[in-house]
């Protein structure tokens, strides 16, 4: 059955995105940094374009696949220099080469991950790099609601998932498993930010001025320490051969 991905980044009983998130996209960059190849920049998937606009700040080339219509209308008034291609990953066809691709939250709503993976490794140049993060099944987040029977198991995926267009969910273990099984070279592989609150919980707690930004801060360098307990997980890849 064809996919509607104008329907899937809509609200449901869980919303598509808190604020929480985009706190979580500063975090994802400053990991990110010390790997950055500057160049040309792609961006698969873009959602309403707060992580591009990260990407454009470091980047002056910077192009979108996005397989939503409506969310490339959303982005593009922001985001005029930035070159939106509306396509699926499985369709598009790139030309140039690029040196720096993000696929963020993004791995896990594909129907056939490896073969984008192995796209992917043919897009980079020879220095380039992927910067491949997704949701951590292991988060203690979602380990705890798993205790209260709200999520079956770690890696499940709920039906509020499933309507955002939700396939998988990953631990470090199997993202680092899937990268390699598309091609890739993984050359560093961690979390980011310790998460012991649902993403709600913690829009909840920032309005109320119950955590602080010392707090956040904590929260990012204990997941240095402790990546299978991230919100997030992420490899660094090159170009296997």
């Amino acid at each position: 059955m064809a996919r509607d991905y104008n329907l899937e980044y809509q609200d449901n009983t869980r919303k598509y995105a808190y604020n929480f998130d985009y706190i979580l996209r500063d975090y994802m960059m400053q990991s990110f940094l010390p790997f950055l190849v500057k160049g040309k920049a792609l961006e698969l998937g873009c959602y309403k374009g707060e992580f591009t606009k990260t990407i454009a700040k470091h980047f002056s080339d910077v192009t979108v696949v996005e397989a939503s219509d409506e969310l490339i209308s959303c982005c593009k008034p922001m985001l005029g220099d930035v070159n939106f291609i509306h396509s699926t990953f499985e369709a598009v066809e790139l030309a140039p080469v690029y040196d720096s691709i993000f696929l963020m939250h993004t791995l896990e709503h594909l129907d056939d991950p490896r073969l984008v993976l192995s796209r992917i490794n043919c897009w980079l140049s020879e220095a380039g790099r992927l910067f491949l993060v997704v949701p951590n099944a292991n988060a203690p987040s979602r380990q705890i609601a798993v205790k209260m029977g709200l999520i079956p198991y770690n890696s499940a995926v709920i039906e509020s998932e499933r309507l955002h267009g939700h396939r998988k969910t990953y631990s470090l273990d199997t993202l680092e498993h899937e990268a390699l099984s598309g091609g890739l070279r993984v050359i560093h592989r961690g979390g980011i930010f310790f998460k012991p609150l649902a993403g709600s919980q913690f829009d909840d707690a920032l309005a109320a001025n119950v955590i602080s930004k010392e707090y956040l801060e904590g929260c990012y360098k204990l997941g240095m320490i402790y990546p299978d307990l991230c919100s997030s997980v992420f490899v660094v890849c090159e170009r296997g051969n």
